[in-house]
């Protein structure tokens, strides 16, 4: 087939397709000034719209008010959880305050002056984390709680209860009840039994 007759056969499409939706179109306006003269028609008609549009203004104001709540939600959270990342920037630094007065040898007078300076400065830092909502997770001696802790090592020790914890690595913290930084610890386990 040549390029030719396959265009005329595209033309005819189009035309047949034309006149089909002139004849449908004619059809619609003989139904609807059919549906004219039947007022019963016109009335259903005229529910059917109303009610077509009460559900569209029922569905947008159920749409509105979901994005009301979903708007405050958003802000509530903001507020709550705003200071999350500059809390994980700092909480390093205090780690490390905490290393250098395990670290520290107080025995010396001077030095004894500067740990105590820098307990001052972590319970200060400690207050303030209080204020925006932080608390701290210290579990030493608790039971291990997957949700708060993360096991860095089990030890066995006959002196303590199993699934407790034995010593903390790192502390953690929980900001408004969201966890911002787990535990690290050191998980007692119960002793193997000893073969015969």
């Amino acid at each position: 087939m040549s390029e030719e007759q396959q265009d005329e056969g595209q033309e005819q499409a189009v035309e047949t397709e034309e006149v089909e939706a002139v004849v449908e179109g004619e059809i619609a306006d003989a139904e609807v000034s059919a549906n004219e003269d039947d007022p019963h028609l016109l009335l259903e008609d005229a529910r059917n719209k109303a009610d077509e549009h009460w559900n569209l203004y029922m569905r947008t104001q159920a749409e509105m008010d979901n994005l009301r709540k979903r708007a405050e939600r958003d802000v509530q959270n903001a507020h709550k959880f705003g200071v999350e990342k500059l809390i994980t920037e700092l909480l390093p630094v205090v780690d490390s305050i905490e290393m250098g007065m395990a670290a520290a040898d107080s025995s010396d007078e001077a030095t004894a002056r500067l740990v105590e300076g820098m307990e001052m400065t972590v319970k200060m830092f400690a207050d303030a984390l209080q204020k925006v909502g932080i608390v701290q997770i210290d579990p030493m001696g608790d039971v291990f709680n997957p949700e708060f802790h993360q096991a860095m090592s089990m030890v066995e020790n006959p002196d303590a209860e199993p699934n407790t914890v034995m010593a903390v690595m790192q502390k953690g913290y929980v900001l408004n009840e969201r966890l911002v930084r787990p535990a690290m610890v050191v998980v007692v386990k119960a002793p193997a039994a000893k073969e015969e």
